[in-house]
């Protein structure tokens, strides 16, 4: 059996001029311990992430204490937005090839990232990884694997920062899922719109 822990980033600062930089507000660099505390000492062989500082920073501290580097891949990285974003939430649920003007579809975020999976899946057959990523990146994660998964369970973790999942595979078969942490941070409130 592999497994997999996917790490959503802690709270960012918001507004930040770029989403790529976006670091994490203070509040959200004193959760990166929900990260250390929920795994405690599940074995980890080795450790992937988005190339978003938000992401990076969420997870830097239980790798560091691991003693793992962290791996960063820039398919990994959340949803690029367009205009007005936040309007179009529930018709990209309905339809994964539809994005706003400016925007990236459903669809190109779960084929990038579950592109990355499939190839860790193969390279760690039988380990544990953990991966840092993001809310919507996570959301297509999950949809892949259980088409189930739809905009209202992208909502009820949206303000969970972080947020910690396990999944568990056989081969490439999904075999099982289980939620770990599940906080109501929420974003800053001078925040837009929450992209992940």
């Amino acid at each position: 059996m592999t497994t997999i822990y996917f790490v959503r980033h802690a709270q960012p600062v918001s507004p930040w001029v770029a989403d790529r930089t976006k670091p994490l507000t203070p509040q959200g660099l004193a959760d990166r311990q929900a990260v250390i505390d929920t795994l405690g000492d599940a074995p980890i062989d080795a450790v992937y992430c988005s190339t978003y500082t938000r992401s990076i920073e969420t997870i830097a501290a239980f790798a560091q204490a691991r003693g793992l580097d962290i791996a960063t891949d820039e398919r990994l990285r959340e949803r690029k937005s367009g205009t007005d974003s936040w309007a179009h939430l529930e018709r990209r649920w309905k339809d994964f090839s539809h994005s706003e003007d400016f925007g990236e579809c459903m669809r190109s975020v779960q084929n990038r990232n579950i592109q990355v999976i499939r190839a860790l899946l193969d390279k760690h057959n039988g380990q544990s990884l953990l991966i840092g990523t993001h809310g919507t990146a996570l959301s297509t994660i999950l949809h892949y694997y259980d088409p189930s998964f739809g905009c209202d369970d992208f909502l009820r973790f949206l303000n969970s920062l972080p947020y910690i999942i396990r999944l568990d595979f056989d081969g490439q078969t999904c075999t099982g899922k289980e939620e770990l942490y599940h906080n109501d941070r929420g974003y800053t409130a001078h925040s837009s719109v929450p992209r992940g």
